[in-house]
């Protein structure tokens, strides 16, 4: 009796995968589709003849008469039931991807990673229902496997962020995401919602284009990734999915942050930095916040893309990016309010203020899980911080004008430093006043002047009411450096001026008012009137008739000598130092040069006039009447320019005709 052959292997693999295609199709096309399958699990299937041809149905009968549906399986093993021949089908594909072999990557190969997933999806649905043995083993070996292939096509399809790119289609980015928030018309973002309905509802209305958003994550990773995220999601494993995800999108986006130069820093290392890299910081950090809606909207689309199987993940994974993002920003906000009070960084902080205040209406309509209360709470503690902070500044700096004890006397009696440096700081913050007057509404303004202002005045104008009154003091103090009282109120004329000009030039006239700008004119000229009596009463007092009578055949020509000779060394030495003193405004000048022709002039004219004719003709009188009325309003125009004259010049000036 001849001994039956053995199958080899090849026979009972095939044996193997007629039965399961036999058990399992109903139909030919079925057929078809099962065998592509198992060829797909072992190459050898491809080349059996007539594996792929139509089946014949159950009721047909081979040549010897058999059901051609009922082939016994090879006689070497078992007959394996359906299930259990369709997980072992899939284990050898998902085992052939060793899990702990990462260079080697599925996606590679599109159709590598089509096999895996269809091997993936037999899994899934064999674990589901009646268990069976095996099934979740081998199905958590693969989405680890899935868990891996996910991480890396997040990191391979995020290479694109460069840092020019990023720049650039960040700013893109921004620009139309504030259009569609303010001017979105409906066919860009649907159907326009009730006035009255809050952001937070038509968040999901506003989207960017598929362009803007390929800028920021390579556009072809995007269907692998949501082929993936699908099978991790219906196989139960939504926390490793959630956990990998944003994971990989905080990293980038932390990333993302550094490039625009609000990368994360320690308060202490915030603290410990100079002005000028601070300043830098802080502005770098203050276009990352307005870019940030920009960035968490493409955010946000790319997990609905991504995410797509799961409205609850979706949101779990964008809140827990998001809010990534936004603290990462909030710490150097809250850094800055923590630190050390300087008025340099006064402005820069309101910046801040106003950048963070301006997109926390987006921010908290981006959030809709259980984080946007949380956002909302620490964005609103970041600011009263900032807003404490800017106030306790603004103290600091009336402080600082007060405590200003410099001694040195400026030559000419200029306008003093310290009065430019508080005035373009003030006007500085006249251009903050919206945001200054909501932080200084609930401020008191003890030791201010009631009758500088009323009380339609804004928290603003009380308080640079206040400064200036500091600053005013404190010129009023530095005036008496000056020994000489002409200087004094040419120095306080210079220096009020100053403020006057300064306020009309800027939004401090809407502040002030034309009141507050009168009172000053008003202080100016009485200045003015003290500079004529300290500086030209001396002068003016040679030229009275005093002392001229004494003699009953006329006048003293020894008395009318002298007169002529101490108002002549009395007007040289003012004009010898007043030219020195400078006037810088030009109106102001030229007003106190006619204000002190109108006083000198008319004066000399006529005692001139009187008395000259005696002394004229007679010996030497050149050496007395030296100057004509002409003369001495030739000199005047060379006071308060600032320009010491060589002794000389005097000389040839008076030789001029």
């Amino acid at each position: 009796m001849a001994s039956t052959p053995k199958a080899d292997g090849s026979d009972n693999v095939i044996a193997a995968a007629r039965h399961i295609v036999r058990s399992l199709a109903t139909t030919s096309e079925a057929a078809d589709d099962m065998m592509r399958i198992l060829s797909a699990f072992d190459h050898r299937l491809s080349t059996v003849p007539g594996l792929f041809s139509s089946f014949p149905s159950g009721d047909e009968e081979d040549a010897s008469g058999s059901p051609v549906n009922e082939v016994e399986p090879p006689s070497s093993c078992a007959e394996p039931s359906e299930k259990e021949a369709r997980l072992k089908a899939a284990e050898r594909v998902i085992l052939h991807w060793d899990p702990s072999r990462p260079d080697s990557l599925l996606w590679d190969s599109p159709e590598t990673a089509a096999d895996y997933l269809a091997a993936v999806d037999e899994v899934i649905a064999l674990a589901e229902g009646d268990s069976l043995d095996g099934a979740e083993e081998t199905l958590q070996i693969a989405v680890a496997r899935l868990g891996d292939e996910f991480r890396n096509l997040m990191i391979q399809n995020a290479d694109v962020l460069d840092s020019e790119n990023l720049q650039e289609s960040i700013k893109r980015l921004s620009i139309s995401f504030r259009s569609a928030s303010a001017n979105s018309a409906p066919e860009d973002v649907g159907e326009s919602p009730p006035p009255d309905q809050p952001l937070a509802t038509r968040v999901n209305t506003m989207y960017l284009s598929d362009e803007q958003i390929s800028n920021l994550i390579c556009p072809e990773g995007i269907s692998d990734l949501k082929d993936i995220a699908d099978r991790m999601i219906k196989a139960g494993y939504r926390n490793d999915l959630c956990r990998v995800y944003t994971s990989i999108r905080c990293n980038i986006l932390g990333d993302c942050l550094s490039l625009l130069g609000a990368g994360a820093v320690t308060n202490k290392e915030v603290w410990s930095m100079e002005w000028t890299a601070l300043d830098h910081k802080m502005k770098m950090w203050i276009q990352a916040v307005k870019l940030s809606i920009g960035v968490m909207s493409a955010e946000r689309q790319l997990c609905q893309q991504i995410i797509a199987a799961s409205d609850d993940l979706r949101e779990e994974c964008f809140d827990e990016v998001a809010k990534f993002c936004v603290m990462q920003l909030l710490k150097f906000g809250d850094a800055i309010a923590e630190g050390q009070r300087s008025t340099e960084r006064l402005f820069r902080m309101l910046d801040m203020y106003e950048a963070l205040a301006g997109v926390l209406p987006d921010i908290q309509a981006l959030f809709l899980g259980d984080s946007k209360d949380y956002i909302w709470e620490e964005i609103q503690s970041v600011l009263s911080r900032l807003g404490e902070t800017i106030k306790n500044t603004l103290a600091e700096f009336g402080n600082m004008i007060q405590g200003d004890m410099s001694k040195k006397a400026l030559p000419g009696g200029e306008i003093h430093p310290l009065n430019r440096y508080v005035m373009n700081y003030v006007r500085l913050l006249a251009e903050y006043s919206t945001l200054l007057n909501q932080l200084l509404e609930d401020g008191s303004f003890n030791g201010q002047d009631s009758s500088e202002g009323g009380e339609s005045m804004t928290p603003l104008a009380h308080r640079v009411l206040l400064l200036i009154s500091y600053l005013e003091a404190n010129l009023e103090e530095k005036s008496k450096l000056y020994e000489d009282a002409g200087m004094q109120n040419v120095f306080l004329m210079n220096n009020v001026l100053y403020i006057v000009n300064k306020v009309k030039e800027s939004d401090l006239m809407s502040l002030l008012g034309d009141n507050w700008v009168r009172r000053r004119r008003g202080q100016i000229r009485r200045y003015s009137t003290q500079y004529l009596r300290a500086s030209w009463t001396k002068v003016l007092s040679c030229l009275k008739e005093e002392g001229l009578s004494g003699s009953s055949h006329g006048f003293s020509k020894t008395v009318l000598r002298d007169k002529f000779k101490s108002f002549n060394l009395a007007f040289e030495e003012v004009y010898k130092i007043q030219s020195e003193w400078k006037v810088s405004d030009p109106q102001l000048r030229q007003e106190l040069r006619i204000s002190i022709s109108e006083q000198v002039l008319p004066a000399y004219r006529a005692f001139l006039g009187r008395f000259g004719p005696h002394l004229q003709g007679g010996w030497h009188s050149g050496k007395y009447i030296k100057y004509t009325v002409e003369d001495l309003e030739r000199c005047l125009e060379d006071f308060f320019e600032g320009l010491p004259l060589p002794s000389s010049y005097f000389r040839r000036k008076l030789s001029l005709p």
